[in-house]
């Protein structure tokens, strides 16, 4: 007796404790295994700007694995990105009067598409926000830069990520 309990508890008490594994789960439809992100365009006075976030989006899902990252051929959706505003502001100034701190806020409009064109979902005005310090050296100011931009590029696409796997 005492065997046939000890066997029906192993057996149905795993099934009932309410144990998943998480992170895995995702609300993307149906067929959307492989992903395809095309360089994103440039549609500001930036050189380069559209670098540092396709790096960004392609390094985020290709990190995550729930979809493979393919070519853009062999995909089944497409993650397209357009950068539409760069603005970058002064925000704190020394005594006298030079720039201590800066903001950079970037714009994106971003459409996940079927292969067959059809759009899945569009984000548009998406937009990100980071500062970084400033220095009279121009090279110095010009590497804070781009290192505020790979973050803003980063950031976006995490939350983009999120979106696609959980709030699709």
């Amino acid at each position: 007796y005492a065997l046939c309990v000890f066997l029906c508890f192993s057996i149905f008490m795993p099934l009932g404790c309410g144990y998943q594994m998480v992170g895995k789960e995702t609300h993307v439809p149906p067929g959307l295994n492989s992903l395809a992100v095309p360089t994103f365009k440039n549609q500001t006075f930036e050189p380069g700007i559209e670098v540092p976030f396709t790096q960004g989006f392609l390094k985020e899902f290709i990190r995550d694995r729930r979809v493979n990252v393919v070519d853009r051929k062999e995909a089944d959706s497409i993650l397209e990105g357009a950068i539409k505003a760069f603005y970058i502001f002064s925000v704190s100034y020394d005594k006298s009067g030079f720039a201590l701190e800066y903001e950079i806020r970037v714009v994106l409009d971003l459409t996940l598409k079927k292969r067959t064109g059809e759009v899945l979902w569009e984000e548009k005005n998406f937009s990100e926000t980071r500062w970084f310090r400033a220095s009279s050296n121009v090279l110095t100011n010009e590497a804070n830069k781009a290192i505020a931009l790979q973050q803003i590029g980063r950031f976006a696409a995490e939350r983009i990520r999120n979106r696609f796997f959980y709030n699709f």
